[in-house]
């Protein structure tokens, strides 16, 4: 979990060892070495955990079984190089698998000279849990605040009230099954496409059953869009407005 990534970052920078790095969500995974020397760490990727509602549970998120082993494989290799000094690390390099597709890629990393732990001034000395800030979007959600009913939806589509209806499932979901009118944009391209979206009217959210689009409202109102999340999602729609 996230305040696992933290604290475990921090301690090895603390006692200079290697971090050799993974992590899995859905259909995609990450991995690399941090803190090695003159390397950067995981905060010079991520300096601050992500706020609380922002992530999802393991029942929301979920994650495609054999990927942890992909990784961890990946993950096994990288510690067999440190231990016996053979081969190029995958330390200032961050490697992505997408294991829908079968394709890797790598982003370049540099070490962040301002980093709070690793950098030239480091700020964090001590090792702080992350435990009150690092809560699953399923625990931390405002209900009523960001919720919408398909018979609220309905009734808005009804009167022609101005909203964005944004679909966050991936595309091959959305190609089987759809609600009229809805805009695509999968949940992991959401923060990269959310410029495309007004924010001068409503945007509700929806995916298969509400999940993902918890998470989705969470991201867009952080990025001050007025987003709801439609609870029950299309199969909500499909039963109880659609039928």
């Amino acid at each position: 979990n996230f305040s696992t990534r933290y604290l475990v970052n921090d301690a090895c920078v603390m006692a200079k060892r290697p971090n050799v790095y993974g992590s899995v969500f859905r259909f995609e995974g990450q991995a690399s070495v941090f803190a090695t020397p003159g390397g950067p760490c995981y905060r010079c990727l991520h300096p601050e955990p992500p706020p609380a509602g922002l992530i999802p549970s393991c029942a929301e998120g979920g994650v495609l079984g054999v990927l942890p082993g992909v990784i961890g494989t990946i993950q096994a290799t990288e510690a067999i190089k440190i231990l016996t000094g053979i081969g190029e690390t995958l330390a200032g390099r961050l490697l992505l698998y997408d294991a829908l597709r079968m394709k890797t890629r790598q982003i370049l990393l540099p070490r962040d000279p301002a980093c709070p732990v690793c950098g030239d001034a480091p700020t964090i000395r001590t090792l702080v849990a992350y435990d009150d800030v690092c809560t699953p979007a399923s625990d931390a959600a405002e209900p009523g605040l960001q919720d919408m009913t398909v018979e609220e939806l309905r009734d808005w589509r009804t009167s022609g009230r101005a909203h964005v209806l944004v679909d966050v499932r991936e595309s091959s979901e959305h190609a089987v099954d759809h609600i009229e009118g809805a805009v695509l944009m999968p949940l992991r391209q959401i923060l990269a496409s959310a410029g495309n979206l007004p924010k001068n009217v409503p945007v509700v959210v929806h995916c298969k059953s509400g999940g993902r689009s918890a998470v989705a409202v969470a991201m867009l109102r952080l990025k001050g869009y007025d987003a709801h999340n439609l609870t029950g999602g299309i199969q909500a729609w499909r039963a109880r407005v659609e039928k």
